[in-house]
């Protein structure tokens, strides 16, 4: 790493949360369903080990509709960090948004710049925790995440876990050469080859 890289921003992974680094459960309503990969501990330990922070970006849609509330994903959140901390990694922050413009929940509706494909949650964190975007990556199963990525100034790299796998068959124009990876480990190892 180049001496002005190493004088830069902390540099940090951001990764999608449903579909990622957890099983997609449609609208995950309860902590019995929350299913961890089996790779993505590993894969968080990984990029701990490399310099990387390691940071969650999640629409939650779900608490727009009136299926949870922000009270419910915030226990999520600590119960995910609980389990990752027991094995020994760490996760520095957990970043979701809980809007929709056309909300049921009529405090929740609005149009924001926290949903992906919007960047707000990344320069969010980025600001909170010293993070140089430009020498970043975004990992996620949907292709909102590689526009989230773009639009931040970050790398995407799109794993065919959760709905990757049908996004994969059509990239949209702009993102046909994002890298596309079987699942967040082979990201992790793609991620550490690189050097910015």
């Amino acid at each position: 790493m180049s001496e002005a890289a190493r004088g830069a921003g902390q540099r940090a992974v951001f990764l999608d949360r449903d579909g990622t680094v957890i099983e997609e459960a449609g609208y995950l309503d309860r902590l019995d369903r929350l299913v961890i990969f089996p790779w993505s501990i590993d894969a968080i330990r990984l990029l701990n080990r490399g310099g990387f922070s390691v940071v969650i970006v999640t629409n939650q849609a779900g608490i727009a509709k009136g299926l949870f509330d922000e009270t419910f994903v915030q226990e999520t959140h600590r119960l995910l960090d609980r389990k990752v901390s027991a094995a020994g990694g760490r996760i520095d922050g957990f970043y979701y948004c809980p809007h929709l413009p056309d909300a049921s929940v009529e405090s929740y509706r609005r149009a924001c710049d926290c949903r992906k494909p919007m960047a707000g949650m990344i320069q969010a964190a980025a600001r909170d925790l010293g993070i140089d975007v430009t020498r970043s990556f975004v990992v996620g199963d949907r292709w909102i995440d590689m526009e989230m990525a773009q639009r931040a100034g970050a790398a995407g790299v799109l794993v065919e876990t959760g709905y990757g796998k049908t996004e994969a068959t059509r990239p949209p124009k702009g993102f046909e050469s994002t890298p596309i990876v079987a699942n967040l480990i082979e990201a992790t190892t793609w991620i550490l080859k690189r050097d910015i």
